[in-house]
């Protein structure tokens, strides 16, 4: 079995772009809507996030009874939604990820293409 070369003369390589490349590029459409689609998606997310962990905070420091409503056994509301805050965190992390690797990513890798030329 043969092991692949990794050195960087066996590397593909792409141009570098000079940096009027790069400001033309930011002016672009493709670029624009790139930033549109980030910003539409992670604010809002960020937003309900911060809502749900300040929410959180101030129950626990609040409603410390409500928080103490036995659930089932010793697990009361203060637990569920305490470990609730990590779930969400997965979650977020997860749907992130699928839409950067479905919207982001392609869009990316298209602007890349344009700005630095195709893998030689």
């Amino acid at each position: 079995m043969t092991t692949p070369d990794l050195s960087p003369e066996a590397s593909p390589q792409r141009p570098a772009p000079d940096e009027q490349a790069f400001i033309d590029m930011q002016a672009s459409p493709e670029f624009q809507d790139l930033r549109r689609r980030l910003r539409v998606f992670v604010f809002p997310l960020t937003a309900f996030f911060l809502a749900w962990y300040m929410l959180y905070v101030l129950l626990a420091t609040y409603a410390t009874e409500f928080m103490a409503t036995k659930v089932w056994g010793n697990i009361n509301l203060g637990i569920i939604l305490g470990l609730g805050q990590f779930v969400s965190t997965f979650v977020i992390t997860a749907v992130y990820v699928r839409f950067a690797n479905r919207d982001l990513d392609p869009r990316a890798a298209a602007i890349r293409d344009e700005l630095e030329g195709p893998l030689k």
